[in-house]
């Protein structure tokens, strides 16, 4: 899969469902269900969770929260839009 088929994806009730929880959580973002979005990946240990968690909580507007999860996954916050972030997190993970 790639970006282009991920994103036409949301046209869908439900995400694919071969990807991982990580775009299943980016896919519920972007239908507009953040919190179903931040169940998913809020209690996962690793950098990726971190990360996806972080950009939730700039996408919500809490700053300071955000920058803890930044943090956590080893990065800084972006200069980007939001749906630059989130182009660049889904394309990532479709690469791995």
């Amino acid at each position: 899969m790639n970006l282009h088929a991920f994103k036409a994806s949301l046209s869908a009730l439900a995400p694919p469902s071969e990807v991982s929880v990580y775009l299943q959580a980016l896919w519920y973002e972007a239908k507009g269900d953040w919190d179903k979005a931040h169940v998913l990946i809020q209690d996962l240990p690793d950098k990726t969770a971190a990360w996806i968690h972080a950009y939730l909580h700039r996408k919500e507007g809490d700053t300071w929260n955000a920058d803890y999860w930044y943090s956590r996954a080893g990065r800084k916050r972006p200069n980007t839009s939001l749906q630059e972030e989130w182009e660049s997190i889904v394309s990532d993970l479709l690469q791995v």
